[in-house]
């Protein structure tokens, strides 16, 4: 008899964990989001390091953004500022890390935790080649190499709350095939899932988190804690204005927003080698407004409520350089978009090349632009 009430509490007990992890996987994180912006060129993309580094972002530019209104943050980080090539971490930047993220929770702010750029995959490879060639979809170790730097990320991520830190595992995916991508988000899914069954999970689209493939993406079935993310630069001629590091950068000539962009004269007066990349996205036929953004949109509004998952552009802005008047129309139509469909939204950026912010002078560098962009819906107003 003692062994038959043993068996029976043994099977009471599995049950109820079983239930247990069930109900814990099962449950909708409170990670709600709608604007934020991204803490770019601090833990990603710059040669920063020391004091300069640790500078960089302080207590008070928390306190600012959720002066403005900001709800949230996405915190781009780089391999190469948090592993050496031998895979040991390198502490500083991951005592950073999680001083930003405890300063986002002191002031009331989410934050995404984004992998912006690891060795074997650099989303703009294709422009700059060279040591940069991706490896990633190729290499079996490489997507080990991955999964291992977001276990160790886990390990030192789980302790914040689901409801206010999110992971982002890789941005802005370049991949030859679809399939390549949807194969690596079901295998690095499953391996954060058995370590965090609940924590939000941000997946883009491939070739560049576009909005014109996130209908190829596959996500993983009965997952409620994912957000679907894209990015938009569109018109690049407009946002990407005399951006070196882009071909449509070295145009001169003038841009026009809302309309057509490029004007006949302006065309014939551009290179060979601008003039095949107006012809080749139509800047000189084809009229850009909000309606377009609208249209845009569609296929990755459809994807959401397919899936029954939160929206989010993590990066969209206007490189500095460019005529504010027509940056602030564009930022405009952007707004209306996003707050009539609800999607969440992280400008690229806080203080960097498409920022609002200056850090040397302590003082904003547009404020015009922060009015824009804390005019529309809040988080309670979704």
């Amino acid at each position: 008899m003692k062994k038959v009430i043993l068996f029976l509490v043994a099977v009471v007990s599995a049950t109820m964990i079983l239930s247990s992890c069930a109900d814990k996987a099962g449950k909708v994180n409170d990670f709600r989001i709608k604007r934020g912006t991204n803490l770019s060129h601090w833990l990603s993309q710059s040669e920063e390091r020391g004091e300069a580094r640790q500078l960089h972002i302080q207590e008070d530019d928390m306190e600012r953004l959720e002066q403005l209104g900001f709800d949230f943050v996405r915190i781009p980080i780089d391999e190469v500022q948090f592993w050496d090539e031998e895979g040991n971490k390198l502490p500083e930047a991951w005592d950073l890390l999680t001083n930003a993220l405890d300063l986002c929770v002191k002031h009331h702010l989410r934050a995404i935790v984004d992998l912006h750029i690891i060795r074997s995959h650099y989303f703009n490879a294709v422009n700059e080649g060279g040591s940069n060639a991706n490896t990633l979809f190729t290499s079996e170790e490489a997507q080990q190499d991955l999964i291992n730097m977001w276990y160790q990320l886990s390990d030192v991520l789980k302790g914040y709350s689901n409801d206010s830190v999110a992971y982002e595992f890789m941005n802005e995916p370049v991949a030859e095939d679809h399939e390549q991508w949807n194969q690596l988000i079901a295998k690095v899914h499953k391996a954060l899932r058995e370590r965090e069954p609940q924590r939000t999970l941000v997946i883009g689209s491939n070739m560049w988190q576009s909005y014109g493939t996130i209908k190829y993406l596959k996500v993983p079935e009965g997952d409620k804690n994912i957000i679907l993310s894209f990015h938009y630069y569109n018109p690049m001629i407009l946002t990407h204005y005399g951006a070196w590091w882009t071909p449509i950068g070295k145009y001169t000539g003038k841009v026009n927003y809302p309309g057509v962009l490029v004007s006949k004269e302006d065309y014939e007066a551009a290179s060979d080698s601008v003039k095949a990349v107006i012809d080749e996205n139509k800047f000189t036929t084809e009229e850009w407004n909000i309606d377009r953004i609208r249209s845009d949109f569609k296929d990755a509004i459809e994807a959401a409520k397919k899936y029954d998952l939160q929206l989010f552009c993590g990066e969209w802005g206007v490189y500095e350089p460019v005529d504010r008047e027509l940056a602030y129309k564009w930022y405009k139509d952007m707004l209306t978009v996003f707050d009539e469909f609800n999607i969440a939204w992280t400008t690229w950026c806080y203080d960097a090349d498409f920022g609002f912010w200056d850090q040397q002078k302590n003082d904003y560098k547009d404020k015009p632009l922060v009015d824009i962009l804390v005019s529309g819906k809040k988080l309670e107003d979704k």
